[in-house]
């Protein structure tokens, strides 16, 4: 262990202390938080991070330290301003979800409710983010808006049956027989995520998450990921084509600010060498910020005609519809629906968001310094997920909960990996969702410049699958085919079956809808189709990426960091040999893993 805190090779480090200068405890520590370095193989954006680090995508360079460890707390006005931050970061992301899902749900596009589920997706988020760094994977982690669960649902919303009304139809309907229309549908949402949620929740609590660690590697993955990206673009064009100029020029400012400005660095108040890089942190609020103004100059000088999706009061309607405070409470939309071929189509979304966090989990504690992740935390941490995503099924967020991949990687730019921050930070989600006019105002932003912000976002939630690709053998021609194979797959499946939404007919209307519902989710299809071939086609373990896993994950196991212990209640729990037996227990003894190994 070394003065920082963290664990490393014994020979390696002896008596090193820092720079090759032997020095006190007391000393080194100070100066571990004092030493930082920049490392010019790390990008990081508020809504995807890139990164380099031998297993998991960092630099694992021993000089560069945390200010904070896991553990540490600082002082409170920082644990402020840094949740504030994570904040930020995460909600461009958790927004979008309701936005792509509202008018699936034949919602119209000035209805303050649109404000009041996105206030309950956010509380949810701060809830389920302060669970998860308690007593979940202890891990400074961020949860929020799943797109893994938006597909399925979306999917779903387009069976016959939930298709929405003609507009001439939609046109002689009183205000509450709309508000009908959108919640009988956001109750089927809300049924489905429920109880696939709770298979999580058991698959986590039995052990099954560890088991199946063993079966799935990148080759099921990524393809699984990607396709949650590449399977929104025709909501993306959608709005892109509500005001095209005003769309293109959010990208353009996306891409400048992310991509040619990430190395331009603004001076703080902190001091003469301290400087932040504004740009590569904030590219999204700041294109947000400048395009959404000049929509309201040109909205006021009547530039932009009435009627015209890009002026700033296209949606006031909803500002002003919405109350200052609201909080969100169970079954606000009424008592949920249930149906099996939505429960297993949302449950493909579960499994991809399950994989999605597993890889997290890995990537957070190798940038938090921290040892590889074992056994019983991914249990646990699923397990928390899982019943996240139950409670947010209660509530009607119309959508379940995630890891955020993009708010891991603000720690390397901070180089703060207290949980108490994160913690934090789920109190401000927690205290602004309450405030509903927040939530209106996220709400009211021009549907083009949304388009802008999504053809940006969307391909990063891509590049996270193709970034988890870097841990297999790319020259193998086996794994290109069974990547290329499942990627096409997915794609030609989903399309075709989203198009011939009546071609298959078993003589049984629920499974009719359950097969339409898992062939037009493409993720499902890519992902199983990529299981199924990396699992049958001979390929060995550095080819599929397991020679680098099986090693970390038996160096772990035989150190014991504390850093996962829950806290509180750990005497008992060691004194008792029964909780050896349980796979969510800080004593677990995997003891099947250990045999596959």
């Amino acid at each position: 262990m070394d003065n920082c805190g963290n664990q490393y090779d014994t020979q390696d480090t002896k008596n090193s202390g820092i720079a090759g200068i032997e020095m006190t405890s007391d000393e080194a520590k100070y100066a571990c938080k004092r030493e930082k370095k920049t490392n010019d193989n790390i990008m990081t954006t508020d809504v995807g991070t890139e990164v380099e680090i031998e297993k998991f995508g960092l630099d694992g360079d021993d000089g560069d330290d945390l200010l904070y460890g896991v553990e540490d707390i600082p002082p409170w006005y920082m644990c402020i301003l840094l949740g504030f931050q994570h904040y930020l970061e995460m909600i461009g992301a958790t927004v979008a979800c309701p936005f792509i899902l509202t008018p699936a749900l034949c919602m119209e596009e000035d209805d303050p409710n649109k404000a009041n589920i996105i206030s309950t997706l956010v509380f949810m988020s701060g809830i389920i983010t302060i669970l998860q760094s308690t007593i979940g994977t202890r891990l400074p982690i961020v949860q929020g808006g799943s797109f893994s669960y938006l597909i399925p649902s979306l999917a779903i919303m387009n069976l016959p049956q939930w298709r929405c009304p003609p507009p001439e139809i939609m046109a002689g309907l009183n205000y509450e027989e709309k508000t009908e229309l959108w919640q009988v549908r956001m109750r089927e949402i809300q049924g489905a995520i429920i109880f696939a949620a709770l298979f999580e929740t058991i698959f986590a609590l039995t052990g099954f998450i560890g088991f199946l660690c063993r079966f799935i590697t990148p080759l099921t993955v990524a393809p699984a990921i990607c396709m949650i990206g590449l399977s929104l673009f025709k909501n993306v064009t959608e709005q892109i084509s509500k005001n095209a100029p005003v769309a293109i020029s959010m990208t353009l400012l996306l891409i400048f600010f992310s991509q040619h400005l990430k190395g331009v660095e603004i001076p703080t108040l902190r001091g003469k060498n301290r400087k932040f890089p504004l740009f590569r942190v904030f590219p999204v609020i700041l294109a947000l910020l400048i395009v959404w103004g000049i929509c309201t100059i040109l909205t006021l000088t009547n530039v932009l005609p009435e009627g015209d999706p890009a002026r700033a009061d296209a949606k006031l309607k909803i500002l002003q519809g919405s109350p200052w405070f609201r909080i969100p409470y169970p079954f606000q939309w009424g008592w949920p629906t249930v149906s099996i071929g939505a429960v297993l189509g949302v449950l493909c979304g579960v499994m991809t968001s399950t994989i999605e966090s597993i890889g997290d989990y890995y990537a957070c504690a190798s940038i938090s310094k921290r040892t590889s992740p074992p056994t019983h935390v991914m249990n646990r941490g699923i397990f928390v997920q899982g019943l996240g995503c139950v409670l947010s099924g209660i509530w009607g967020s119309g959508n379940g909960s995630t890891s955020y991949s993009n708010n891991i990687g603000t720690i390397t730019i901070t180089k703060v990996a207290s949980r108490r921050v994160v913690q934090v930070a789920g109190l401000i989600m927690i205290s602004l969702s309450l405030v509903g006019k927040a939530g209106a105002i996220f709400i009211g932003i021009p549907d083009p410049i949304l388009g802008g912000m999504f053809c940006f976002i969307f391909p990063l939630i891509t590049a996270v699958g193709i970034q988890t690709l870097s841990e297999i053998c790319l020259e193998s021609s086996r794994n290109i085919f069974i990547i290329s194979f499942a990627l096409f797959n997915g794609l030609a499946v989903s399309q075709w079956a989203a198009s011939n939404p009546n071609s298959i007919k078993t003589g049984s209307t629920d499974f009719d809808s359950l097969l339409q519902i898992l062939l037009s989710t493409g993720m499902f299809i890519a992902g199983v189709t990529g299981f199924i071939l990396d699992n049958t086609v001979a390929g060995t373990d550095r080819e599929r990426g397991l020679t680098e896993r099986n090693a970390t994950e038996e160096t772990s196991s035989k150190i014991r960091d504390t850093t996962y212990d829950l806290p509180w209640g750990m005497e008992y729990i060691q004194k008792t040999k029964f909780f050896q037996w349980i796979p969510i227990s800080p004593t677990y003894n995997d003891i099947l893993n250990k045999l596959g190994r």
